[in-house]
């Protein structure tokens, strides 16, 4: 087979899809809640031992990078979820076209980025 077509396997020159790109990031947060699980595993652990060590993780959680952290955890979070029920109504077969691919990328987007500021504005 003699295929004369150009081969681009630089990644960094390939201009991807929103579509693409919101599939991307919707498994990079899904790693991310995976990697977080220990850390809110250990918080709530903390926090359930006793009254003092629930006083500690109060004043622990206070702190801006402790804040900083869960709203990291949090915007994961609910990326993750936004773009998991696009999944979910894609498998019931709405927006399965190139369009509606399209459409349902953007409205991932929009809907996680007001979703992780008021996130942040709950948080801060």
């Amino acid at each position: 087979m003699n295929d004369k077509r150009p081969v681009n396997l630089d990644l960094t020159t390939i201009k991807f899809p929103l579509s693409a790109l919101t599939s991307i990031a919707h498994r990079i947060s899904g790693i991310a809640l995976f990697v977080a699980l220990p850390i809110l595993l250990w918080l709530l652990d903390r926090s359930l031992a006793s009254p003092e060590s629930f006083a500690e993780m109060k004043t622990l959680l206070a702190t801006p990078l402790a804040k900083l952290v869960v709203w990291g955890i949090l915007a994961a979070l609910l990326y993750h979820l936004t773009a998991g029920i696009k999944h979910l109504i894609m498998d019931m077969g709405i927006g399965e076209t190139l369009e509606g691919g399209r459409r349902g990328a953007f409205t991932v987007v929009v809907v996680s980025v007001v979703l992780i500021l008021l996130a942040g504005v709950w948080v801060w």
